[in-house]
């Protein structure tokens, strides 16, 4: 029984690591593109989050829905990429990115997009703000998973 205790360790082992490899950080198909990926969505936006410098400058592709707000003090609009998750009332929580774009005209509110952009910070009333300036965005035909919960 003892010779194929090691064995059967090391499958076990390679096993998990090939799970745990689908949902920690990827590359998509250009290598200097971080994916943010369906499993593991709020995890690695909120790495980006905690953790911007090691992110500043660098290129980030995610999916999600398309959201805007008004800013009723400059009167202009606060554009996101979002899915929503587990919040303090059951599932009314967000996680994604403010993003900044020239594109016109934006998608519809709701839309389900694909957004590629690079990681900065941006400084307003003295607060410092991580947000994703696009190069790329595009509304999807087929939607992900509009709600995570990791």
């Amino acid at each position: 029984m003892k010779k194929f205790a090691l064995p059967v360790s090391v499958v076990v082992l390679a096993l998990i690591w090939a799970v745990l490899w689908r949902t920690i950080p990827t590359f998509a198909e250009d290598p200097k593109i971080f994916e943010i990926r369906e499993k593991m969505f709020i995890q690695q936006c909120n790495d980006i989050y905690l953790n911007p410098d090691e992110y500043l400058g660098r290129t980030v592709r995610l999916e999600g829905i398309y959201e805007e707000e008004a800013d009723e003090e400059s009167g202009g609009t606060f554009r996101y990429v979002i899915r929503r998750g587990p919040g303090c009332c059951g599932n009314d929580g967000v996680a994604g990115f403010e993003v900044l774009f020239d594109g016109t005209p934006p998608p519809a509110p709701n839309d389900w997009v694909e957004a590629v952009g690079t990681v900065e910070l941006v400084s307003a009333d003295s607060l410092e703000s991580v947000v994703l300036r696009l190069s790329r965005l595009a509304v999807m035909e087929k939607r992900g998973a509009e709600f995570v919960d990791n």
